[in-house]
């Protein structure tokens, strides 16, 4: 019995983080250009993995499993491109930069 409670809860809180990430990805998404370059694939990949746990707890099939680490994966495929492509500013070259200082 208490392996059935502590499935249940388990479940309840994969329901939970998806609903948190569908409110971030709806709220990100209404923001428009305001929201940080990048952060969208990262959050579907999170996304992805959530429901797929909350499918597995739940006795999905495998193959609606392995679509949702599958869509996980390329998500994140996207988002090391993007963060590989995307050059790394260090503390000390941002404070040097031309744009930041004052004339």
């Amino acid at each position: 019995m208490a392996a059935l409670d502590d499935t249940a809860l388990a479940l309840r809180l994969a329901e939970l983080v998806l609903a948190a990430s569908l409110i971030e990805l709806l709220w990100l998404l209404a923001r428009g250009r305001a929201a940080p370059r990048g952060l969208l694939p990262n959050l579907l990949a999170g996304f992805c993995l959530a429901l797929a746990l909350r499918l597995g707890l739940g006795g999905a099939g495998v193959a609606w499993i392995a679509a949702c680490l599958a869509a996980a994966g390329l998500s994140h495929v996207f988002d090391l491109r993007a963060r590989w492509r995307r050059p790394v500013a260090s503390p000390s070259s941002v404070a040097s930069s031309p744009e930041r200082s004052t004339p």
